[in-house]
């Protein structure tokens, strides 16, 4: 199996799981938020089922990422994954917003919360259960370079976070008096939201703009097969596609050099970079006479 294709198919695997686990979550805590009177649980919950609605845009995301290149998009599907990433991204800021204005009018009107122990048993789960799954989608977002996913465990760490606050806002306003606190914690799960809302935009919109992560990377690459093939390399350029790299070199060659004899040189370029910079996922070489310079 293709090890860049692996990484799309585990991906879309634990984005799977992921949606029908917040599902679960979110219906929980908006049952007791409900019933218990928080605000900050039922937040938290709406929080959890907007969450899965981006595990399911990242899921399919990269499940079109697999398609394989057609005549309508000659290089592939891998920007689908960027573009799902954004689209994750503003739908996160949309439950921002509706969090913000809830917590607002309840902030204005505080109750006190029935039931506050459960309350805080489910969100106390819910932290458990979110960090254990942000973990593992963190590590398959690394180590396959996916961008949407490594949105999905940001936000998969948040929904723990925000939990964790929900957790401690009810023990506040119950045990402390200060009803306020339930309020103020959905407040802070929105703006943990539209922190990470807002890297998730900036980065998914960059990839989307041909923008490089690392710009060092075409000196990198410069030096590199100067180093090792002895040749005059003109320009290096690189552009993102989704989690890959498509870079095209030009090199300086003498104006005698025979096809034959440059394409050698192009195949052994090509094979030692994808070997060096394995993010590189398509390489074009092609020649500059030193003749011309």
């Amino acid at each position: 199996m293709d090890s860049s294709l692996e990484g799309f198919r585990v991906g879309q695997r634990i984005a799977k799981i992921s949606v029908l686990t917040l599902v679960g979550i979110g219906v929980a805590e908006i049952t007791v938020g409900l019933v218990g009177g928080s605000v900050v649980a039922i937040a938290d919950g709406v929080d959890s089922l907007g969450d899965s609605a981006v595990s399911f845009i990242v899921w399919l995301g990269l499940m079109m990422s697999q398609r394989v290149a057609d005549s309508k998009f000659q290089f592939g599907y891998h920007k689908i994954e960027s573009f799902a990433a954004l689209i994750a991204a503003i739908a996160m800021i949309g439950i921002g917003i509706f969090i913000v204005i809830h917590a607002w009018e309840s902030l204005m009107d505080p109750k006190q919360i029935q039931h506050s122990e459960i309350t805080m048993i489910t969100l106390g789960a819910a932290a458990v259960v979110s960090m254990h799954r942000a973990l593992q989608m963190r590590q398959i977002a690394n180590k396959y370079k996916l961008l949407s996913l490594q949105t999905g465990a940001k936000n998969s760490i948040k929904d723990g976070s925000a939990s964790i606050i929900g957790f401690f806002s009810v023990l506040a306003a119950t045990y402390f008096g200060f009803l306020q606190m339930d309020a103020i914690g959905a407040l802070a799960i929105a703006a943990f939201i539209f922190s990470v809302s807002y890297v998730a935009v900036r980065e998914s919109s960059l990839i989307l703009l041909d923008a490089l992560h690392n710009p060092k990377l075409p000196d990198q690459i410069k030096a590199f097969v100067e180093k090792s093939h002895g040749v005059n390399v003109s320009t290096v350029l690189v552009r993102p596609m989704g989690p890959f790299l498509h870079g095209e070199i030009n090199v300086r060659v003498e104006g005698t050099m025979t096809i034959d004899e440059f394409n050698d040189i192009a195949e052994n370029v090509e094979e030692t970079i994808k070997k060096n910079f394995p993010n590189i996922r398509k390489l074009i070489v092609t020649a500059e006479p030193k003749d011309d310079v």
